[in-house]
């Protein structure tokens, strides 16, 4: 199932203020991307940022639950997100 990118990218917002309220957390997220606070508010609208939001909550299955679970979505529902996003998808499928 493929979002449309206005969807996807909501849903990235919604992990992205998620990863924010923990701030162990996003401090993983932001050492792991190598952006600081202002790169990471700058770009905070660039698909490919939102992209790397969503694979940072999909590498591990309690954050996706608890994000999923936060935001009242399926963990389905995150995973076709990125999906829809740049990289997400085969150029095959």
């Amino acid at each position: 199932m493929l979002l449309s990118a206005a969807v996807a990218e909501e849903i990235a917002l919604k992990a992205l203020t998620y990863l924010a309220s923990d701030a162990e957390l996003l401090e993983i997220f932001m050492t792991q991307t190598g952006l600081d606070l202002s790169e990471l508010k700058a770009r905070v609208a660039d698909p490919l940022l939102l992209a790397g939001v969503l694979d940072f909550v999909l590498q591990s299955d309690s954050i996706v639950t608890q994000f999923a679970d936060s935001a009242e979505l399926k963990p389905e529902a995150v995973m076709a997100a990125r999906r829809s996003l740049p990289g997400g998808r085969d150029d095959a499928e």
